[in-house]
C-alpha cells in the first residue's frame, strides 16, 4: 500500500460481506473503482458473517465470495478480515478514499478518520441481499414453518 501512496496512486477501500453478488453490489463496487486507481475490498470472513448477521448466514464461503469478488473487473485486491467491523484493516491501509452505502450515516462508517476522504454511494432501490432472501423464503429470513430443506411444514 505504501508503495501506491508513494507513485500518487489513489486507493479507494470498501467492505462487506458480499454474500449473494447481486446489483447493487456491482454499482458500488464500479463507483467505488472510479473514485481512484486502486480498490481493496474488505470481505468478512465467514465467522464474521455468522456473527452479524446469523446462524443461517453465510451461504457462500469466504473462499467462493472472494473468488466472485476478484472475477470483478472494478476489484483489484480482496483482504479477508475476521473481525465485526474493518477498523483495524482501514487503520493499517489508511486510504484515500473510504466508500460506504448512503444506508450509513456519516457518523456511522467505521473508520472515516483514517481515510483522506469518506463517500457515500447512492444504493440501487429494492437491490439487497435480504431482498433476495425473502424473494427465495430463505429460513434466515422467515424462519416459522421451514423446513431445513427449505421445504414448507404442512399441518
Amino acid at each position: 500500500m505504501a508503495n501506491l501512496r508513494n507513485s500518487g496512486k489513489k486507493t479507494v477501500f470498501t467492505n462487506g460481506c458480499f454474500d449473494i453478488l447481486h446489483a447493487g453490489h456491482i454499482k458500488l463496487l464500479a463507483s467505488a473503482k472510479n473514485l481512484g486507481d486502486f480498490l481493496v475490498v474488505g470481505l468478512n470472513s465467514d465467522k464474521s458473517v455468522k456473527r452479524i448477521k446469523g446462524p443461517h448466514r453465510p451461504l457462500n464461503t469466504e473462499k467462493d465470495r472472494a473468488a466472485v469478488l476478484s472475477g470483478l473487473e472494478s476489484v483489484d485486491a480482496i483482504v479477508l478480515f475476521g473481525q465485526d467491523t474493518p477498523l483495524q484493516l482501514i487503520k493499517l491501509l489508511r486510504p484515500a478514499i473510504l466508500v460506504k452505502g448512503a444506508d450509513y450515516g456519516r457518523n456511522e462508517i467505521i473508520g472515516s478518520a483514517y481515510a483522506g476522504k469518506t463517500v457515500r454511494i447512492k444504493l440501487v432501490p429494492g437491490r439487497s441481499t435480504t431482498a433476495v432472501l425473502k424473494k427465495m423464503k430463505f429460513p434466515a429470513i422467515n424462519p416459522q414453518g421451514i423446513r431445513r430443506n427449505g421445504i414448507k411444514k404442512t399441518a
